[in-house]
């Protein structure tokens, strides 16, 4: 259930396109991205869902790997979001983890500053995409926003049902960034 390829076109057009969503203070487009990470078993089969609204027009991405964790298809899913944006946007991104917001908006910097290390001396988890992450929202303004999962909040539900559904559908896409990681841990 690979979308993603078949939704970058649609987003490179809509990026180029539409300058009528355009923010007047900034000159960038406004985009509002939902995104939600899925896993069955942690670690086990895991998906991401996302949904990208611009204007009227709504487009929803997902995947799934075969062996991954929630938190890793939690980052995955506003990367993958952010990078499908061929031009710099204005973005408002909604997640449910306060695990990638808390980590993009807060802890990111402590773990630059001491080379990808936590404060207790440890090697920052998931680095490979906290590293991603870092370098993707850098081209967008973003403003990174919670909800809370599984409360009603129609973007994040959907987000929620195309992640599960990527998780469910036995998808046989190996997540390389966590294979390495077990390896050296």
């Amino acid at each position: 259930m690979n979308l993603y390829i078949s939704q970058l076109n649609f987003l490179g057009i809509l990026a180029r396109n539409y300058s009528y969503g355009s923010n007047l203070m900034t000159g960038l487009k406004q985009i509002s991205i939902y995104t939600d990470g899925s896993c069955l078993g942690n670690p086990g089969p895991g998906g991401y869902g996302i949904v990208l609204k611009y204007k009227k027009r709504t487009k929803e991405l997902a995947d799934g790997f075969a062996l991954t964790t929630n938190n890793r298809m939690e980052m995955l899913a506003p990367i993958i979001a952010l990078e499908a944006l061929k031009v710099p946007c204005e973005v408002i991104l909604t997640s449910d983890s306060q695990y990638m917001r808390q980590g993009i908006t807060q802890w990111i910097h402590g773990w630059k500053r001491k080379g990808w290390m936590t404060s207790t001396n440890q090697p920052v988890k998931n680095v490979d995409l906290w590293k991603r992450l870092d370098t993707v929202s850098q081209r967008h303004q973003v403003e990174w926003r919670w909800v809370k999962g599984h409360a009603g909040h129609s973007e994040n539900e959907r987000c929620d049902d195309l992640a599960r559904q990527a998780a469910e559908a036995k998808p046989t896409q190996e997540d390389n960034g966590y294979l390495a990681q077990q390896k050296q841990d």
